[in-house]
């Protein structure tokens, strides 16, 4: 069983969780949602000697990608960006940061990787599977890491809440059975880990969660 290391971080003004996921024998790391503070993220990669391989996002909201362009500054090699196709629409509109009158660097050039529902993604040795979890946006997805028991859940679920569906390409039906088909499969204790706010578990969610518990 590979050595999992998850470090969250909190960033930017909406205190999106950050995470960055990393196979400490291999020395490799991924970043998943830096939607903040580039700069720093890089500085802790570098601190432990690590490889950053690639960048995934969860989705495409500004929160979530908005240190996306100074991470890449901050890193050479420059690893690659994953993101769901079905999202590209809200990477090239920054996000839909301009909608709420945020600033944040344009990311550039459209993600060099694609998610899909299946695939699997390496962190060293460390395996993660994709879930496409449409909902909160069209190409939503969440990373689910058995060897770790945990699943980066984005925008899809919080402890005891939802994501939210009133923006463009948010569906309420749509969100709900991803929670129901792509989370509540999991087994009970795997730990959730969330876009905002605190960590939670499968079981806690289906036993209290008032929007889709039971």
């Amino acid at each position: 069983m590979p050595a999992v290391t998850i470090l969250p971080l909190t960033v930017g003004p909406l205190e999106t969780n950050a995470y960055i996921l990393a196979d400490e024998a291999a020395g490799d790391a991924v970043v998943i949602d830096p939607g903040a503070e580039g700069e720093r993220i890089a500085r802790l990669v570098a601190r432990r000697g690590w490889r950053l391989t690639a960048i995934w996002l969860t989705h495409a909201h500004f929160d979530h990608l908005g240190g996306v362009a100074a991470l890449l500054r901050a890193v050479q090699p420059m690893p690659p960006v994953g993101l769901h196709p079905e999202d590209c629409w809200l990477w090239k509109a920054k996000g839909g940061a301009d909608a709420f009158g945020i600033a944040i660097e344009d990311p550039g050039p459209a993600p060099d990787i694609g998610f899909y529902h299946g695939d699997w993604l390496d962190v060293g040795s460390v395996a993660c599977e994709v879930r496409h979890t449409p909902g909160h946006t069209p190409g939503h997805v969440a990373f689910y890491c058995p060897a770790a028991g945990v699943l980066f859940g984005g925008d899809l679920i919080f402890y005891r809440s939802v994501g939210r569906t009133d923006l463009p390409g948010g569906d309420w039906e749509a969100l709900v059975e991803s929670i129901r088909t792509q989370v509540f499969t999991l087994p009970d204790d795997t730990r959730i880990l969330p876009g905002h706010g605190p960590a939670t578990t499968v079981g806690e969610e289906k036993r209290h969660n008032p929007f889709v518990g039971g």
